[in-house]
């Protein structure tokens, strides 16, 4: 039984369908990942942020502790040994 010119337009619909449907799905599929990668990357910008805090807050603490140090280091150089 030989297929007829309207069987081959049917299976060409539905190939034609089937196409669309799947880069539909594709299309979505990459808008879902761009999302995705988007919170990704936010999640890592704050957490790069929270991280540069407490960098400076840990280099102002070691300044602090330096410039005291260094304030008693100074006063104790200052003062004769009689005194």
């Amino acid at each position: 039984m030989p297929l007829e010119q309207r069987d081959l337009d049917a299976i060409e619909r539905v190939i034609y369908k089937s196409s669309d449907d799947l880069a539909v799905s594709i299309a979505r599929s990459f808008e879902r990942l761009e999302e995705r990668i988007d919170a990704a990357e936010s999640r890592i910008y704050g957490r790069l942020s929270e991280l540069e805090n407490k960098i400076e807050t840990s280099r102002q603490d070691l300044s602090d502790e330096f410039s005291s140090v260094r304030a008693e280091l100074h006063d104790g150089t200052d003062r004769s040994p009689d005194a």
